[in-house]
């Protein structure tokens, strides 16, 4: 089961915002995908909140492009930033990534974001978002939401 970005944003609204928050602190982040041999390649790349989606933009012909054309599953994290306080904590969304080719979609998208042409789009399709914090100097808190499903809040100490 695989959800889009407003699907998550109307089930865990505050969680959605959280994870909006963490992704818009820095601008680049690490994309995780699986290359030929079914190894991971980790790359970093720009995302972008807009319509309802989460998207993946990237340059032509990229290793990460072409990657999840062959394999569509991703894992993406969030940039940390400095240090070891990571404001909001530390967060993951993984999915499938489905190519756009419409190209009345690919025009908003290029009028709104103004990438490098020509480029690869890529729309999201949830399959979980993790986000992972620590509560009151003691506790590791992870938040985990699958679609369909309400939050998890796993705690350890």
């Amino acid at each position: 089961m695989t959800a889009n970005w407003a699907t998550f944003t109307a089930a865990e609204p505050d969680l959605a915002a959280t994870v909006e928050e963490r992704f818009g602190a820095f601008t680049h982040h690490v994309l995780a995908t699986l290359r030929k041999d079914g190894s991971p390649r980790t790359t970093g790349l720009e995302v972008r909140f807009l319509d309802g989606e989460l998207w993946l933009g990237m340059m032509p012909d990229s290793l990460k492009a072409l990657d999840l054309r062959r394999d569509p599953r991703f894992a993406l994290q969030a940039n940390p930033g400095p240090g070891t306080d990571t404001h909001g904590g530390d967060v993951r969304v993984c999915g499938r990534a489905v190519e756009v080719t419409d190209a009345g979609v690919k025009e908003a998208y290029r009028k709104e974001v103004e990438p490098p042409e020509p480029f690869h789009l890529f729309r999201t399709e949830l399959t979980e978002v993790v986000r992972t914090y620590v509560e009151d100097e003691k506790y590791l808190v992870a938040q985990v939401w699958k679609p369909g499903e309400p939050v998890r809040t796993l705690k350890r100490t």
